[in-house]
């Protein structure tokens, strides 16, 4: 792939003659004041919130379509694909800096036809043109701008581009004239990564290529080793700045612990999880965490939160309160999903996606404080008292980017925890008292389009905190939400749809938006024995191998009969989420469980099969198939319960299973509907009238139980702790 950095050089040598020119064009400051003055462009009427943003640009922006690639073909001119979501910090900058920027405008109309994505909205096309920038040597992340042939072959990637070339960086204006001419004078020098590229992606997607071999025994072992060694025994977390949650790691390392009794994977999590809700990661006030950690504390955060942090941060302090009995993690599991009800939950039922890191044009301006504003609001001796708890100081614990001096802002953190119940109470008092100062403050914007990947997890987490916390009003928002997603995104032929914005459906869904949501149903159903959770998940599973299968034994990340692309994705790696492929697999496990379709679990072994070599190669990036082989390994459990589900010993048989850390067994209630989807449960009755457990460990079924104390001693014969 050595050619595939010519381009770049090739554009860096072009750059320096046009530098002088252009750094004093006197258009540099002439940007756009008030965007209404811009009459719109093509992407009026969208639903997307990111392209709705740049709708009054003068930019000429198509939105993703064959307008926009039949102009191209038409005018012969190359493509600016811009990527990028509502909420990134980043694609603010450059949409202000340069997209708002007459200039530039004039410059990208001339020489290019301007195409906006919304990654969220389109996570397929966003995958296929990072892994492009991926592979043209460019480190990951948005915005994501592509430049690219009009029949979709990308020849160069960057990330932010700064209006105007500066120090290394090469600047939007003088990239996009060079390529202008070049496109024009010298075009076929220009293309030449393009099919070197094409033929690449063709490769690393190729089902072909995706070799079948054994995973090792030890192989969650050596997993667990790389985590030790990159954990940060100071602060938790892994790595170095900027630190993500990463809450799947977490998640696995539960479920290690919980197979070896390894004390040392669960004082990982521990330490992570304390350290977080300790830190200005997480919204001291209103709750819910942001992004990730621009340093290695956890303390000052990229203040965007995610939908998706929250389902998943959510699930990781239940089930470590599940594994610990430990309040604290209660705590912080309720103020995750407080957080969520109050403020991303739709009247509708579904969530919305984000909150922006930004208000009045400054990155984390809602959220900081100085030292004389909690004393007006507080008073002198409150104030003390929150300044010492919340490491608030005259100086600020934020420092200048560029001068690294104190700005006098801070982040408010916990500095040093109240030890008695006295000051527990007391800070609970000013918490509310600053939150409800702070809700006068410019709120930062809200992307309020509904996904149906990202609600599959909330519904998850939600669903998931509900049984572990004994707490009915989680359920009955999941099934809300779960309702919503079931009944409204979904086409003209019952296929399942990825967005749902201001009463517009539209986009097909991807193999994501099926995995996260089968993952939802089949935890609700745990939660709340409702079997129509089941049966969808059972519908909506057998969709997604219909539609998704490679015939390597993986998933396509696009279904058969999607829009195609210059790729279709098959990967399994890990991002900021587990894989649509991890979670597929350990659905199958537990569907294959559940209804006693063998066959599910044959796909299941056929998935990590597909991607066992890539496991082997880098073992980090595929946490979450590292779990479900572990689970694939575990003898697990099938406890189907029989008798009347709203008796009191129901409730004491439910309560006593939930008490327990269970992450490899499958819960059933035997029923009429239930029957029908596992067939298995049809002579599976109450004994005497009693509530009865039938509980099967590892294929083999042991006699019938009508106490808590007995099913319990049947689970507990082999837990490694």
């Amino acid at each position: 792939m050595k050619q595939l950095t010519y381009l770049i050089a090739l554009l860096c040598l072009c750059l320096p003659q046009m530098l002088n020119a252009a750094s004093v064009s006197a258009m540099d400051s002439n940007t756009i004041s008030n965007m209404n003055k811009t009459p719109a462009n093509h992407l009026a009427g969208q639903a997307s919130p990111y392209l709705l943003q740049h709708v009054h640009n003068p930019v000429a922006w198509y939105a993703w379509g064959e307008e926009a690639f039949a102009k191209a073909k038409r005018e012969d001119k190359p493509i600016l694909l811009s990527i990028g979501y509502s909420t990134c910090h980043w694609c603010h900058v450059m949409e202000n800096e340069s997209f708002s920027d007459a200039e530039v405008g004039r410059v990208l109309n001339a020489n290019v036809v301007a195409i906006k994505v919304d990654r969220e909205e389109r996570p397929d096309i966003d995958q296929v043109y990072m892994q492009a920038a991926q592979m043209m040597g460019v480190h990951g992340g948005w915005p994501l701008n592509i430049l690219m042939t009009p029949d979709k072959q990308p020849f160069f990637a960057a990330t932010y581009l700064p209006k105007h070339s500066r120090f290394e960086r090469v600047g939007l204006i003088e990239l996009v004239q060079q390529v202008g001419k070049m496109w024009q004078n010298d075009r076929q020098k220009l293309l030449l990564p393009a099919n070197q590229l094409a033929t690449a992606m063709a490769a690393k997607n190729g089902a072909e290529n995706k070799l079948q071999i054994n995973i090792p025994a030890d192989f969650a072992e050596r997993v667990f080793t790389q985590l030790h060694r990159d954990f940060d025994t100071q602060h938790g977390g892994f790595g170095d700045a900027p630190k993500f949650p990463s809450p799947h790691k977490l998640l696995f390392l539960l479920r290690y612990w919980h197979q070896t009794g390894e004390k040392d994977a669960l004082e990982m999590v521990e330490k992570t999880l304390t350290a977080m809700r300790a830190g200005g990661i997480f919204d001291q006030l209103g709750y819910g965490f942001h992004r990730y950690s621009t340093d290695g504390e956890w303390l000052l955060p990229h203040f965007e939160k995610m939908l998706y942090d929250q389902a998943m941060l959510l699930i990781a302090y239940a089930e470590t309160h599940q594994a610990t009995g430990k309040a604290e993690y209660a705590t912080a599991t309720h103020n995750i999903a407080d957080y969520v009800l109050r403020m991303m939950q739709a009247p509708q039922g579904g969530f919305y996606s984000a909150e922006d890191a930004d208000s009045e044009g400054e990155e984390g301006r809602f959220y900081m404080w100085r030292l004389n504003e909690l004393q007006a609001i507080l008073g002198a001796e409150d104030g003390a008292f929150a300044a010492k708890v919340f490491g608030v100081t005259a100086a600020g614990n934020i420092r200048d980017e560029a001068s690294g001096k104190q700005t006098g802002a801070n982040v408010l953190h916990v500095a040093q925890a109240p030890l008695s119940e006295q000051d527990k109470s007391r800070l609970e008092h000013i918490r509310q008292r600053l939150f409800a100062a702070r809700e006068k403050r410019v709120h930062p914007f809200r992307d309020d389009k509904i996904l149906s990947d990202w609600n599959g997890l909330m519904i998850a987490a939600l669903a998931i905190a509900a049984r572990v916390l004994d707490a009915p009003v989680y359920a009955q928002s999941a099934e809300k939400a779960a309702a919503f997603v079931l009944n409204t995104l979904h086409d003209k032929q019952g296929r399942l749809l990825h967005r749902y914005r201001g009463g517009k459906t539209g986009v097909a869904a991807h193999l994501d938006d099926y995995a996260f949501l089968v993952w939802g149903l089949i935890e609700l159903y745990e939660t709340d024995l409702n079997a129509t959770h089941l049966a969808a998940a059972v519908k909506l599973n057998a969709a997604m191998l219909q539609h998704f299968s490679a015939p390597s034994g993986g998933l396509y990340f696009t279904a058969d009969d999607s829009e195609a692309l210059p790729a279709r994705p098959l990967d399994a790696y890990d991002g900021a989420l587990p894989s649509g492929n991890s979670v597929s697999m350990m659905n199958l496990l537990r569907l294959a469980r559940m209804t006693g379709d063998t066959a599910l679990e044959k796909q299941a072994a056929n998935i990590i099969g597909a991607f066992a070599a890539d496991l082997a190669r880098a073992p980090l990036a595929f946490i979450w198939l590292t779990a479900a082989h572990m689970r694939a390994m575990s003898p697990g459990f099938e406890i189907v319960l029989a008798g009347d589900a709203q008796s009191k010993e129901a409730a004491q048989m439910l309560k006593a299973l939930r008490g327990r850390f269970l992450p490899d067994h499958v819960l059933l209630w035997a029923n009429d509907a239930i029957n029908q989807i596992a067939p298995y449960t049809k002579g599976q009755t109450a004994m005497n009238g009693k509530v009865t457990a039938y509980v099967c460990e590892n294929f083999q079924c042991n006699l019938p139980v009508t106490s808590s104390e007995e099913m319990l001693k049947l689970l507990d014969r082999n837990s490694a702790h």
